[in-house]
């Protein structure tokens, strides 16, 4: 007689944090508020953006230590990723995407356009974020990449909840960031140089250090001559030929049975958003860019200044402007923590003026490309930091997507705060004079116009080593990109930091490398030495936008 043995039961897969909890959801609203109004007050008084996703994480720490109303819960490790995901969401949205686009037809003359250019800005910010919703951790925009400040975020939440060393170095390299930021050195760069891809940054370091130099010792000024916006051309166009060819992968299925074997953990090497689905969202966020610029056509009234075969042309030029906008700044900012959606928008700007578009129409089309890309980068970063926080879930896959779906919910929650926000202070802050200084050069670039065929012939020129070095790099690096957001940022002293940071991370490396006896040690120790100088790098970059925030004091 034979007996048979049951398997022990399974247990209950993990069920990720809520966004929409009561405690979350009222911790989130609360707190977006606070992002929405530090953003608003930053870029129109000092002309920056903070990253507020660490103060966020803190924030959303102090609170889990409180013991009263259930906020107890708040000590949770990915309610507080939910947390910071929708203030940062709250600060970039309400900063860059709405009241940037907004305030051009202000300025332009035209204020009774405001609320037409401000539901083009929503519908913008709304598809900028389901778009990388869709595609965030396919081959294009892959989880593993860099994206700095998510790892940040990330570091911080973990450390605060281990304390320790981890604790220990994080602060330190919060310290250096905070300091070295107060004597307006850009440690966050630094940072940055820790954590991504060598090639990639080292293209950032070189381009940064060119915009810094080139004017006084070459005595060429490259702005004036259209030099970094020329190389972001020609090394955007090849991005775009490089992302249409990562939507046709025809391993997909073969990968996609391998990562069915891997028990349900973790594993680095495969990615949830396949070709198919990637291809899909870029077509989603073509189509629904196109619908948003036809409600601002309409709106803006842009038939009657160009006419029907005009009103096509500027509708699909605006949709597929949103559309490249927010690739080329999700990819500076994937790899370098930096997006240069300014200087972007500026060349399409000065396309619409090689075209001839009206003035009207123009400050539309700017207002509405505008509002593209840096919702795309924040969401990246925030997915980035809950990637990193529920790695150690089993199984691995149903909960990341779990929860790359409920903070997309919490960054609605942030966006929603920040349009009502947004809404409720545009008026009083545009009559005081407080707008943007970037809508600013946009206008001002409006009404100037192009005098001569300086501008185009130049940029032409320079996309030529835009193409090639962005050909060289491929489009795992990046190069081409990378050189041209360096050019393009051209932060003084920016471009040694990152430098000398590549450098101490080859030197630490090799150092740590050279002390194991075998290749598998080597190797061991290499990806230790990986995760020491993440953490410089997230505490760095930490340091910084806790300063940035600091800042409030002097624009009130």
């Amino acid at each position: 007689m034979t007996t048979s043995q049951s398997a022990p039961p399974e247990a209950a897969p993990p069920t990720h944090p809520r966004a929409f909890e009561p405690v979350t959801l009222v911790v989130s609203a609360v707190l977006a508020i606070l992002g929405s109004v530090i953003g608003l007050v930053l870029i129109t008084t000092l002309g920056i953006a903070p990253n507020t996703s660490v103060i966020g994480a803190l924030l959303a720490m102090l609170i889990g230590r409180i013991s009263i109303a259930g906020l107890r819960k708040m000590r949770n490790q990915h309610r507080q990723n939910l947390v910071q995901s929708a203030v940062s969401g709250s600060t970039f949205a309400a900063a860059n995407s709405l009241i940037t686009p907004i305030a051009v037809p202000f300025l332009i003359g035209r204020p009774d356009l405001v609320w037409t250019m401000l539901l083009g800005a929503v519908i913008g910010l709304a598809v900028d974020s389901w778009v990388l919703f869709r595609v965030y951790d396919s081959r294009l925009f892959p989880a593993s990449s860099a994206w700095p400040a998510g790892i940040a975020a990330a570091e911080t939440i973990k450390a605060g909840d281990e304390g320790g060393k981890k604790a220990a170095v994080l602060g330190v390299g919060a310290v250096v960031g905070f300091v070295g930021a107060m004597f307006k050195l850009p440690t966050s760069a630094a940072g940055v140089a820790f954590l991504g891809n060598i090639w990639a940054l080292l293209m950032f370091g070189v381009g940064l250090l060119v915009a810094q130099y080139a004017p006084t010792t070459l005595h060429y000024d490259l702005g004036a001559n259209y030099v970094p916006h020329g190389v972001m051309i020609g090394a955007g166009l090849v991005a775009l030929v490089q992302a249409s060819l990562m939507m046709r992968d025809r391993n997909a299925k073969k990968r996609a049975a391998v990562a069915e074997r891997q028990d349900g953990r973790f594993d680095p090497e495969f990615r949830t958003v396949d070709a198919r689905r990637l291809r899909r969202g870029l077509i989603e966020g073509l189509a629904l860019f196109v619908v948003g610029a036809i409600v601002v056509a309409i709106g803006g009234g842009v038939a009657a200044d160009m006419g029907g075969f005009g009103l096509v042309g500027w509708v699909l030029l605006a949709g597929v402007a949103a559309l490249v906008h927010q690739l080329i700044v999700g990819l500076a900012a994937m790899h370098s923590g930096w997006f240069p959606a300014f200087a972007v928008t500026l060349i399409f700007l000065i396309l619409g003026l090689v075209l001839s578009i009206p003035m009207i129409p123009l400050a539309l089309l700017v207002g509405y490309c505008a509002c593209t890309g840096p919702a795309f980068a924040d969401v990246g970063f925030d997915f980035k930091a809950g990637w990193l926080l529920r790695k150690d879930a089993v199984p691995w896959k149903p909960y990341e997507m779990a929860g790359r779906r409920q903070q997309y919910l919490s960054q609605l929650v942030g966006f929603a705060v920040a349009i009502v926000i947004v809404a409720i202070a545009w008026k009083p802050f545009f009559s005081d004079g407080r707008v943007p200084p970037v809508a600013q050069v946009y206008v001002d670039t409006i009404k100037a116009g192009l005098t001569d065929t300086h501008a185009i012939t130049m940029m032409l020129l320079w996309a030529i080593p835009g193409v090639l070095i962005q050909l060289l790099g491929g489009s795992k690096r990046q190069m081409g990109v990378l050189l041209a957001t360096g050019l393009l940022v051209a932060t003084p002293q920016a471009g040694w930091l990152v430098l000398a940071a590549l450098a101490v991370r080859f030197g630490y490396t090799r150092w740590r490398r050279s002390q194991a006896a075998t290749k598998e040690e080597a190797d061991a120790v290499a990806e230790t030495a990986d995760n020491d100088l993440a953490l410089v790098g997230a505490g760095l970059i930490a340091g910084s936008s806790v300063h940035d925030v600091g800042q409030i004091y002097k624009a009130v």
